[in-house]
């Protein structure tokens, strides 16, 4: 079945619910439409999977009626009509029972999906403790005597190893526990998880005492974070009885350590909490975390045990819009506290990668060319905080501004009053002189005057900046700065050899074009560097991206108030956009089409929030599905296939972030013959 492509199952991902009804002591028949009145909503809402409280149908606090004939009998005829109820209910649901078996009774998660009861989950661990006396009730998974039970007619698997295996929906796989179960050291979805479980169930009561909530948020976050996998939990809430204990209905669904969404606490009324599970980043985070394969080796025996259902899930044809939110900078935290505490995590990981290289080759100097532009702003930044780390005068910073025959004045400006501010060795060097003798040693037309503005060009200004560079570091026994970001290395949008590329030693190879920005912008408002530099910061930071190596034929270059002759965006893209599609290809792997899809839901409306602070309203972007699938073709070009030789020569740096780094020799590993074909024609295919 081939979904629509705004579908969100078409993509990996999975409409789950929480829900909490509101319940009466004993009461199964009305407990039982309150679960049905849930559940159809949820169905109504794309929901595959319904989670209900521990003990559901019946109510949590039912004492010694657990043990009346009447109240077991009312269990079964409130399960048999959410049975026949459940064939015109498109969600699968998890309710919870006491079931009479092998002359035991046992507190169970049951499954029912269309008619069928798919299985049933006994609770493992009984708390006996404090208010709880379970075991005076209820026998422990342990205890059964068979794997097979008969509920509500129905013979059906029954145990703790339970694994229910969707069929059409790829990597959805559920187990059951409850309650306690996920309170003990080695709890029995631990164990689901090594065994391919990626949705984890807790039907609960668990009373309500002071701090008990945030207790809860933990420990499911916590799990879902170890067990690489989304953890869905639903407490006992409203009707419960208050006879010695109080309710709130807590309703939490994790994902890999995040909370994705919790209902309201102590409400009156039926709730239904909804989340969108990314199935596929649990599977590309378990497929590259080498250690939790091995730990599934090791408890290779126990895990063979574990038997799995196969069941279709109800997955809605029609389109479903995702209501996950997307971050459209996935490098760049939206919210400031978050973004100030990664911009000082970045750059105190930047200064002492720079002062522990240069503490173990011993030397005191580097040497940086500075062209008024964001990266080399940067990498400035940096070398002088490293002096000021390492005790050494700025001047130790051999920084030069390298002018070409397409330096804008506002650039080579800046660039000037950056370096008096910080109290560098500042230094100019005009290239023009040597890039004319090297054009007119190619022969190339420019030389004798004509505009012929190509690759070589371009590259003769960029080669012999570089070249001074290096000799520059052998006089003064210093070592080159080098200033090329993640961004441009991921694009190839740096020339071979020169200082965006080669250098003795790279700061901000790791650092993405879209977080550079908001580093420098945290500079500012940290302070220390003093008013004038902190001016000069805000100028570099509202001039446009470019390489500055090709004059406009229709703007004076030299002119403060024009544009520059290029603009790199224009050639590669947009950088807030190609940031995007990398994170999510070098991070996760994941399918052009799903890249498209997810880029697509967080680009496609301006007023979606929230942005980033720096970027004023009028520079807030939309990008359409056209435009989505055109920059990232061309960003599948040139990182699978015509850049990847640049990044397989890159100089050291130092990793910032998980979100990935190109070194060949850390996260990326990649051949420089690939073929992009497999990439673009996924995208062609499945991308209207």
């Amino acid at each position: 079945m081939q979904l629509p492509f705004d579908s969100l199952y078409r993509h990996g991902f999975a409409r789950v619910a929480v829900a909490v009804p509101p319940v009466r002591v004993a009461d199964p028949a009305y407990n039982a439409e309150q679960t049905l009145e849930l559940a159809r909503r949820a169905a109504a809402d794309g929901v595959v999977l319904t989670v209900f409280p521990e003990l559901g149908l019946s109510a949590y606090t039912a004492d010694d009626l657990f043990h009346q004939d009447a109240l077991d009998h009312a269990v079964d005829r409130a399960l048999r009509r959410v049975v026949d109820e459940s064939i015109r209910i498109d969600t699968m649901l998890v309710v919870g029972a006491p079931v009479r078996a092998q002359g035991r009774l046992f507190n169970c998660g049951i499954v029912i999906a269309r008619g069928r009861i798919l299985g049933a989950a006994p609770k493992s661990y009984l708390p006996n403790y404090r208010e709880f006396y379970e075991k005076r009730q209820f026998a422990a998974a342990r205890e059964a005597l068979d794997d097979h039970i008969t509920i509500a007619g129905q013979r059906v698997p029954f145990g703790a190893d339970l694994l229910f295996t969707a069929t059409n929906v790829e990597d959805f796989v559920f187990h059951l526990e409850i309650c306690e179960d996920g309170w003990v050291p080695l709890p029995p979805s631990g164990f689901a998880a090594l065994a391919g479980a990626t949705v984890l169930v807790n039907l609960s009561a668990s009373n309500i005492v002071v701090g008990k909530a945030d207790y809860r948020r933990q420990l499911c976050a916590s799990h879902a974070a170890r067990y690489v996998a989304a953890y869905l939990y639903s407490a006992a809430g409203y009707g419960e009885s208050t006879t010695d204990m109080a309710w709130d209905g807590q309703a939490l669904v994790s994902e890999n350590g995040e909370l994705l969404a919790e209902g309201e606490r102590f409400a009156d009324h039926p709730q239904l909490v909804t989340a969108d599970i990314d199935l596929r980043r649990l599977a590309a985070d378990r497929l590259r975390m080498t250690s939790f394969g091995d730990t599934v080796h090791d408890h290779r025996e126990r895990l063979a045990g574990m038997r799995r259902i196969e069941a279709e899930l109800p997955v809605p044809t029609r389109p479903v819009e995702l209501r996950r939110h997307i971050p459209r900078f996935p490098y760049v935290p939206a919210n400031p506290a978050v973004r100030n505490e990664r911009c000082a995590e970045v750059h105190h990981i930047q200064v002492a990668g720079l002062s522990t290289r240069l503490a173990a080759i011993g030397s005191e100097r580097v040497v940086i060319g500075v062209s008024g532009g964001l990266d080399s702003t940067l990498a400035l930044i940096v070398a002088v905080k490293t002096m000021d780390r390492l005790g050494l005068p700025r001047a130790n910073v051999l920084a030069y501004t390298m002018p070409g025959f397409a330096t804008g004045t506002r650039t080579s400006t800046d660039a000037h009053r950056l370096m008096r501010a910080l109290g560098v060795s500042a230094h100019e060097i005009d290239i023009r002189p040597s890039a004319t003798q090297m054009l007119h040693d190619l022969e190339h037309p420019a030389a004798q005057g004509i505009p012929q503005y190509d690759v070589t060009y371009e590259n003769v200004q960029a080669g012999e900046r570089t070249s001074h560079l290096f000799r520059l570091a052998n006089r003064h026994r210093a070592i080159v700065l080098g200033t090329g970001d993640l961004s441009e290395l991921a694009l190839g949008w740096c020339t071979f050899g020169v200082g965006d590329h080669m250098s003795h030693y790279s700061v901000n190879a790791s650092v993405p074009k879209t977080l550079i920005k908001y580093l420098i912008a945290w500079t500012v408002d940290t302070g220390g560097l003093g008013p004038e530099a902190d001016e000069v910061l805000r100028s570099i930071l509202e001039t446009e991206i470019s390489p500055e190596l090709v004059p406009s034929d229709s703007v004076d270059a030299q002119d403060d108030s024009t544009q520059p002759g290029q603009s790199s965006e224009a050639v590669v893209g947009p950088y807030e956009l190609q940031d995007f599609h990398l994170y999510y290809l070098l991070r996760f792997g994941y399918l052009p089409s799903r890249i498209a899809y997810l880029a697509r839901h967080a680009w496609s409306d301006r007023t979606r929030g929230p942005w980033p602070d720096l970027i004023p309203a009028a520079d807030r972007h939309e990008y359409d599905l056209p435009a989505i699938k055109h920059w990232l073709a061309e960003f599948l070009r040139r990182f699978v296939q015509t850049s990847q030789f640049k990044r397989s020569t890159l100089p050291n740096a130092p990793k910032v972030g998980s979100g990935g780094s190109l070194s060949p020799r850390g996260d990326w590993r990649a051949p420089s013959d690939t073929v992009a074909t497999a990439w673009l024609d996924e995208l062609e295919r499945n991308v209207p």
